[in-house]
């Protein structure tokens, strides 16, 4: 097993994350937090996400799904695509991320805009705009392939429009 950051700093864990995730300090810039944060995923460390989110994030944040999701990924890595602001000296801060993970064979990309504050001195991430396209919505209820035919034929769906849908 590699002893490097998941965070793809290339720095050892040791000396990147670790210290945030153990709270022994702070990131210095809103970078540095978004590592520490796909870091958190990474590793399960659900209640870190929390501490390190501004306030209305945390009415909205929920544990225990958040640690199911973690759980249920195996983490491929981040890139950091681009940084706005968010140095030592700065109050807000932009940083654009690509996360890469995958669940059971399926990878997945979560390209994202992330908005960061210093709160009291301490970076949070405060909101963030995801890329690429939402959930799927419907906009007719799911026919089964067992359920009668929408057509009206009386045929069950899989022996009627379904065999036409397949052409």
């Amino acid at each position: 097993m590699s002893d490097l950051c998941p965070c793809g700093s290339g720095q050892m864990f040791d000396v990147c994350c670790e210290p945030f995730l153990l709270e022994k300090s702070f990131p210095k810039t809103a970078s540095q937090l978004m590592r520490s944060r796909y870091c958190a995923y990474a590793m399960g460390v659900i209640d870190y996400l929390y501490k390190t989110s501004g306030p209305l994030v945390r009415k909205e944040f929920d544990a225990e799904n958040s640690r199911k999701w973690a759980e249920s990924a195996k983490w491929n890595g981040m890139e950091i695509v681009m940084t706005e602001g968010g140095a030592e000296t700065d109050t807000t801060g932009t940083v654009e991320f690509i996360a890469r993970y995958a669940v059971k064979e399926n990878e997945f990309k979560h390209h994202e805009v992330a908005q960061f504050e210093k709160l009291d001195g301490t970076w949070r991430f405060m909101d963030g705009k995801i890329f690429g396209s939402g959930p799927m919505r419907r906009e007719t209820p799911k026919v089964g392939r067992n359920d009668p035919c929408a057509c009206g034929s009386g045929k069950k769906y899989k022996k009627c429009c379904a065999l036409t849908k397949d052409e």
